[in-house]
């Protein structure tokens, strides 16, 4: 585990998974802060919002970064460059074919969509290409997924719990994954860039 990166880090990746729940938006806007168009690879986030809502991520991503950002479509091909949510409601995976593909399978750890399933998708198909990234939450769902991602020889990283908004996900995340990087958003946001050139 490091919580620094090596001057010389130029592993470049397909897929970015990344996991949020409570105090998310805010970490994934800095996060994602600065990534711009056109990129290598694709970033692919679920963030745990209620069912009942309609969700309006790609819109206030979309204006805050100037990135292509979309709600993820079932049969849509998972393109580069892209940024991608999953919808309320629905468990997302990626399919082998690189298309998205939605469930309506019971709730993980009290969450759909549930960052295990995605992460756990994408680490079947891309293995060592993808990086997955665990950030703030109140629960310790992606702790599995990301180990999944580690065992497929993908590259794993969590938001250092000491400045989570809430640290209960990425301490699970760290006990259960043993990432490779806990790091600040500042030197997530470093690798993320790094990664998707």
């Amino acid at each position: 585990m490091n919580t620094a990166l090596p001057a010389d880090f130029s592993h470049a990746v397909e897929a970015v998974a990344i996991g949020a729940s409570a105090g998310g938006i805010d970490a994934l806007l800095e996060l994602l802060g600065g990534l711009q168009a056109p990129f290598r690879g694709t970033v692919i986030a679920v963030l745990h919002l209620p069912e009942s809502h309609e969700s309006r991520l790609p819109e206030v991503f979309s204006a805050r970064l100037g990135i292509p950002v979309e709600e993820a479509q079932p049969h849509a091909p998972v393109e580069s460059g892209k940024v991608y949510f999953a919808p309320p409601g629905y468990h997302l995976l990626v399919e082998g074919d690189r298309t998205f593909s939605l469930s309506c399978d019971p709730p993980v750890l009290f969450s759909r969509p549930s960052i295990d399933v995605l992460m756990e998708s994408c680490a079947d198909l891309y293995g060592p290409d993808m990086a997955g990234i665990v950030l703030t939450g109140a629960n310790e769902d992606g702790a599995r997924g990301l180990a999944r991602i580690g065992a497929a020889g993908g590259m794993t990283a969590v938001q250092d719990p000491a400045e989570a908004a809430h640290a209960a996900m990425p301490l699970a995340a760290v006990k259960m994954a043993n990432p490779d990087y806990v790091l600040p958003l500042a030197g997530l946001r470093r690798l993320l860039h790094t990664v998707v050139r």
